[in-house]
């Protein structure tokens, strides 16, 4: 069977108010049609920034608030990882952290070097200052520097020129 174009279904649509009640949070209230009785909303035109110039936040669901912790949390995050990175390469750091080993550690603390800073200021003077230590060879040196660059430190210019 087929049904006629002009033949509609009967008490299928929902009731039409002519005048529907919309309240704003504002405060602002005004009539319009609608299949809702009273309608309520957030903002309208008298209060939304974007009629009134005005310079506000419309914030109904905590999304601001949200994306200022993501933001507070992410200046965290870079503060700590530039804490740590200064930390890693910090001058005051102790030259057994270096992991050289037994001898090389040794003969520079009886030199009275016990600072990345005072390798450092001994490496300024050039590579034959540091290999002036009793006990502390070329390979020594090779390995210090390796160590120096791993941890991200950078050598004087004076401690990458070759001696021979």
């Amino acid at each position: 069977m087929q049904k006629r174009a002009n033949e509609m279904k009967k008490d299928i649509h929902p009731t039409y108010y002519t005048d529907a009640k919309v309240i704003c949070a504002c405060g602002n209230t005004w009539n319009t049609g609608s299949t809702r009785k009273v309608i309520q909303t957030d903002v309208c035109y008298k209060c939304h920034p974007f009629f009134t110039g005005e310079q506000r936040i419309v914030d109904t669901e905590g999304q601001v608030d949200r994306f200022y912790k993501k933001l507070q949390a992410r200046e965290q995050y870079l503060s700590d990882v530039e804490t740590r990175a200064t930390a890693r390469t910090s001058l005051d750091r102790h030259i057994s952290e270096l992991e050289l080993g037994p001898r090389p550690t040794d003969s520079l603390t009886k030199a009275g070097i016990n600072t990345v800073g005072d390798i450092m200021a001994k490496m300024a003077n050039g590579e034959a200052a540091i290999l002036a230590i009793e006990g502390f060879g070329r390979k020594s040196l090779a390995d210090l520097k390796k160590r120096l660059r791993q941890f991200g430190y950078e050598l004087p210019e004076a401690a990458e020129e070759i001696t021979v």
